[in-house]
């Protein structure tokens, strides 16, 4: 088996070597491949969003026979996931991120695995039965309502959907957008954040989660939102408006005024596996502009493509980059398995500013390599560009993840000022004894 720039994988487990292994062949051989012919499947006009392109099921049939399934859920959920630990699906989610495919074919796309994650952590035995054993099987897909168009979602306190308990239920109202996956025919469930005790002077003790079914009464699904005129279909990220939803008090997860707590404890691997992915990309985006320069066809000014000296550093800039952010995420990843996703912040907040603005300039440069191709339908380039652009706002903006990091560091002003006295007095003793 290779080495990872990073990881000897030969020195991690059998287990984890052997689905390495095929989920490397798995993602070259079939879902790459197959990525035109979803292309083709896809529905069209309305039909858009009512089409799932049966290649994938087809993908999802050979990803489960070879055990490649449910990986992202790790050690501490049992028997729900294949016991790896971050370390080792974070390699694996960096050979899913190779193809728009992968993910969802071995049953490990956002949002479904935050979702997962929060009824497999927090859910009751009965909410698990109904919503999360048909996630793991691949047979529904889910949705997570949080972000809001009326209010600075970025500060989750902002929030401000309603959720009025009437005796034995809760009463939604509120707008949301941006919320993936709720375009899918597919998409029987939604996880939805709102206010429950907006008087409450804890601000993060004001939000709830409730569960509510898709077909619940009262949604309204307006529209899809374009991301860089693209929609994203069948998934789509969509606005809904939720007037006078009702669901069963049994719906909340984990408690009323808990929903912050839940929401954090989601997030943070979850950002991971998008910043391993974004790696798998960045590979692929790289490999692709290799191949470019150095087709004999491609020449310019009587030189191949490969002879410029901007080609060349161009290659070598995104080699470095690659291989710094990789650093940055398995090292929080590594420090997740240590200490849990509390203790790993700052690692989190590293990974999730510098890998997302590493693709786009790994992208940016093959895309330029390629010319005009280079931003057309003929290559991933452009998809890979515009979903890097777009994960420097989800799971936290990039300014809020900077803020964070630089109070963590901030946080060490007095033990370094107090060093630095030390040393000055130390100084002044050894100038003093040598009479200096």
């Amino acid at each position: 088996m290779a080495t990872n720039s990073l990881v000897d994988l030969k020195s991690l487990s059998p287990k984890f070597q052997d689905l390495y292994a095929k989920a490397k062949d798995f993602v070259e051989n079939e879902c790459i491949p197959a990525e035109k012919v979803f292309a083709a499947q896809m529905g069209q006009n309305e039909n858009r969003w009512k089409v799932i392109p049966p290649v994938l099921e087809e993908l999802k049939t050979k990803a489960r026979a070879l055990g490649l399934w449910n990986l992202f859920l790790g050690r501490e959920y049992g028997a729900f996931g294949a016991g790896l630990t971050n370390v080792e699906y974070g390699l694996i989610a960096e050979l899913t991120g190779r193809s728009s495919l992968g993910p969802e074919a071995m049953n490990c796309s956002a949002p479904d695995t935050g979702n997962m994650e929060v009824f497999a952590k927090y859910g009751t035995k009965a909410q698990q039965e109904r919503w999360l054993k048909p996630l793991l099987n691949g047979q529904i897909r889910s949705a997570f309502a949080m972000t809001e168009p009326a209010v600075a979602s970025s500060d989750a306190t902002n929030i401000e959907t309603n959720i009025r308990r009437e005796g034995n239920e809760y009463v939604i109202n509120g707008r949301k957008w941006w919320i993936s996956g709720a375009g899918d025919p597919r998409c029987a469930v939604y996880l939805v954040m709102g206010k429950s005790d907006p008087d409450n002077s804890n601000r993060h003790k004001q939000q709830s989660l409730v569960i509510v079914p898709a077909d619940t009464p009262g949604i309204d699904v307006v529209r899809p939102m374009h991301v860089f005129g693209f929609d994203d279909a069948p998934e789509g990220h969509c606005e809904i408006i939720f007037k006078d939803v009702r669901v069963p008090v049994e719906n909340i997860v984990l408690g009323e005024g808990r929903g912050f707590e839940v929401i954090q404890g989601r997030l943070g691997p979850g950002r991971i596996h998008h910043c391993m992915r974004c790696i798998g990309k960045a590979e692929r985006a790289l490999e692709l502009m290799i191949a470019r320069v150095t087709d004999p066809s491609r020449r310019t000014f009587g030189k191949g493509l490969a002879e410029h000296g901007t080609i060349v550093a161009d290659i070598a800039q995104s080699r470095i980059e690659i291989d710094q952010a990789r650093f940055l995420v398995l090292s929080a990843a590594q420090k997740i398995d240590e200490v849990q996703a509390k203790g790993a912040k700052k690692e989190i907040s590293m990974a999730k500013i510098a890998v997302p603005t590493m693709l786009l300039n790994v992208v940016d440069r093959a895309m330029q390599a390629h010319g005009a191709a280079g931003i057309s339908q003929d290559t991933p380039l452009a998809g890979f560009f515009v979903r890097a652009r777009t994960l420097r706002y989800a799971d936290g903006p990039d300014e809020v993840h900077r803020n964070q990091l630089g109070k963590t560091e901030l946080r060490r002003a007095a033990e370094i000022v107090q060093k630095q006295k030390e040393q000055k007095a130390k100084s002044e003793q050894l100038i003093a004894a040598a009479k200096l």
